[in-house]
């Protein structure tokens, strides 16, 4: 893969001279690309180890969404230090955040990266859409060449992209074996260190609070355009004198927003129940008990019963629905799980939300 010159000039196979963010485009190299390294199969781009400030900046940017579908490298062969025949081959997503982190993470080490074409997508959930998968591995290491580059015959994956691959499909395919690493690209150089084997604790899965809540700003983003919609919905309502909606409302469904896309993620381990929608469900309740308290409650709130009920029966429903969200972020959950948990929770989400609008329809009608 020659990218010296005019990332078009070449075969096209990977090639994107489109939107997306820090790809070699035509005419231009990203700064994180130091130079190039000759290959019995051409020019093979050296990246840096360490990240600058465009980096972070980029990182913070895909965190909220600003760009997020954008946000990909080039698929292809890359390098780090001064690699040789006998270096080891590292494979990653062209997710550039997993990009990033294992290109610092090699940091002191020569080594090559195969950059697989995922799409945008990180390593984990390409595994579970088959773009992280064993034809698109073999294809990119044809592509790239590595017979005539690498004297091995071995390849080392991200631990959580074994879902995707099957390595004896990837020995018939191409010759190399496949080494699975560790979970995280900062165990990498213990795992080099010991014999490319993976302690029981390179191998285990974390979801520690600060990988909980660090997920939460792309679920407020999420969450940020229909919450525009109603709030603009309630304000017509108001205007044409059709409603009675003000700041209680307005602290009510940014309250059930923010359970359900940041306090139920970040308090997670500890809300009982299996189902992420119980667990956002169950805050939700908690949360529209507390509206109808300080409005009145246990007396007749200012507001009336029946908003008060319409209350009950929205809020835990918004706030289950974005928590169920986030099961694709998290490692406590498996696919056939959530299908289960979808079927039975998303209907219930419904029929709240729509019992509670009738109500609110019927507190509007009467306060006419």
């Amino acid at each position: 893969m020659d990218m010296s010159n005019n990332c078009c000039s070449g075969t096209g196979d990977g090639c994107r001279c489109g939107p997306a963010e820090n790809v070699p485009r035509c005419g231009g190299t990203p700064k994180w690309i130091t130079g190039f390294m000759q290959t019995p199969e051409g020019n093979v781009p050296r990246v840096k180890t360490e990240l600058d400030f465009s980096d972070t900046v980029g990182s913070w940017k895909a965190r909220w969404g600003i760009g997020r579908m954008n946000y990909a490298v080039e698929p292809g062969l890359y390098c780090v230090g001064d690699p040789g025949a006998d270096s080891a081959v590292f494979v990653t997503a062209n997710y550039k955040m997993s990009f990033d982190r294992l290109r610092e993470k090699l940091s002191g080490i020569d080594a090559w990266i195969l950059v697989l074409d995922t799409k945008g997508i990180n390593v984990w959930c390409a595994a579970g859409k088959g773009t992280f998968g064993t034809r698109e591995l073999a294809r990119r290491i044809e592509t790239a060449g590595l017979k005539n580059i690498v004297a091995h015959r071995e390849i080392i994956l991200p631990q959580l992209g074994a879902a995707g691959v099957s390595a004896h499909e990837v020995k018939k395919l191409t010759g190399f074996d496949v080494i699975y690493g560790p979970v995280r690209a900062g165990d990498i150089k213990g795992f080099l260190a010991n014999g490319k084997t993976a302690t029981k604790k390179m191998r285990t899965v974390t979801f520690t609070f600060r990988e909980r809540i660090i997920l939460t700003p792309m679920e407020l983003v999420h969450a940020a355009k229909p919450a525009l919609i109603v709030f603009g919905a309630l304000f017509i309502l108001n205007a044409v004198g059709l409603g009675h909606y003000g700041g209680t409302d307005l602290y009510a469904l940014l309250g059930a927003l923010f359970i359900g896309c940041v306090l139920t993620e970040a308090l997670l381990p500890w809300i009982p129940g299996r189902a992420f929608s119980g667990k956002g469900a169950l805050l939700g309740l908690i949360w529209a008990a507390g509206v109808n308290f300080l409005n009145g409650w246990p007396g007749t709130p200012v507001y009336g019963w029946l908003k008060a009920i319409a209350y009950l029966l929205i809020l835990p429903a918004v706030s289950a629905f974005y928590a169920m969200y986030f099961t694709g972020a998290s490692t406590f959950t498996s696919l056939s799980g959530v299908d289960r948990e979808m079927r039975v929770a998303l209907p219930s989400m419904i029929t709240a939300v729509f019992c509670g609008i009738v109500l609110l329809l019927i507190n509007d009608f009467i306060a006419l």
